[in-house]
C-alpha cells in the first residue's frame, strides 16, 4: 500500500474511532441519565409509598383509637343505665315494704296522694281506688280529706271508695261519672317522675 493510501485509511480510520468514542460517550450519557432518572423516580416512589402508608397506618388508628373511645362511652353509659335502675329497684322494694306496713309515714303519705289527685281533679264527686289493705289506713280520715280538698279547691267535695286495685301502693282518684282520673299509685308516680329522678340518682351516685 503506498503511503498517500495509507494515510487516506489512518484518516478514516481515525474519523471513525472519534464517531464511534462520541456515540459511545452519548450512550453512556443517556444511559447514566436513564439510571439517574430511574433512581430519582424510585426514590420518589418510595417516598410516596410510604407516605401513603403512614396516612393509612394514622387513619387506621385514629380509627381504631375513636372506636376504642365510643366503646369506653357506651360501656360506661351502660353500667351507669344498670347502677341507677338497680337504685330504682332498690328503692321499690323499699316502697313496697314501707307500703305493706302500718307505718305512720306511709299513712302521711297516702293521705297526700289523695288530697294531691283529688285538688288535681278540682273537687267534686269523687271516687277513690286503692289496694284492699290501705283502705283501712284512710277509712277514719277519709272525711277530713274531703274537707282540705273542698277548701283548696272552693268546691264542695265527697270521696267514696271505689273497687279495689292491684297496686304496690298509692291512689287512683276519678269523677263519679269516670270523665277525669289521676293515677297516683307508687308506680305510676315512680314512673311519670323516673327521668327527673334519674337525673338526681344519677347526680348521687356520680359526684
Amino acid at each position: 500500500m503506498s503511503a498517500g493510501t495509507e494515510k487516506i485509511v489512518s484518516s478514516i480510520m481515525s474519523d471513525a474511532q472519534i464517531k464511534a468514542d462520541s456515540i459511545l460517550g452519548k450512550v453512556e450519557e443517556k444511559r447514566n441519565s436513564i439510571l439517574a432518572d430511574g433512581e430519582k423516580d424510585a426514590r420518589m416512589e418510595k417516598t410516596k409509598i410510604l407516605e401513603d402508608a403512614q396516612k393509612q397506618s394514622n387513619m387506621k388508628y385514629q380509627q381504631i383509637i375513636s372506636e376504642a373511645k365510643m366503646n369506653s362511652r357506651r360501656m360506661e353509659l351502660e353500667a351507669r343505665e344498670e347502677i341507677i335502675e338497680d337504685a330504682f329497684n332498690k328503692a321499690l322494694e323499699r316502697l313496697k315494704e314501707i307500703a305493706s306496713s302500718d307505718a305512720t309515714e306511709y299513712k302521711e303519705s297516702l293521705t297526700k296522694i289523695i288530697t294531691e289527685a283529688a285538688t288535681e281533679i278540682g273537687g267534686g264527686e269523687l271516687i277513690v281506688l286503692l289496694k284492699e289493705s290501705d283502705v283501712a289506713k284512710v277509712k277514719d280520715s277519709i272525711g277530713a280529706i274531703a274537707e282540705d280538698v273542698a277548701e283548696k279547691t272552693g268546691k264542695t267535695t265527697t270521696l267514696e271508695f271505689g273497687e279495689n286495685i292491684k297496686t304496690i301502693g298509692g291512689a287512683v282518684v276519678k269523677t263519679k261519672n269516670g270523665e277525669i282520673e289521676v293515677n297516683n299509685t307508687i308506680e305510676a308516680r315512680m314512673l311519670r317522675f323516673k327521668k327527673d329522678l334519674r337525673s338526681k340518682v344519677a347526680a348521687v351516685l356520680f359526684k
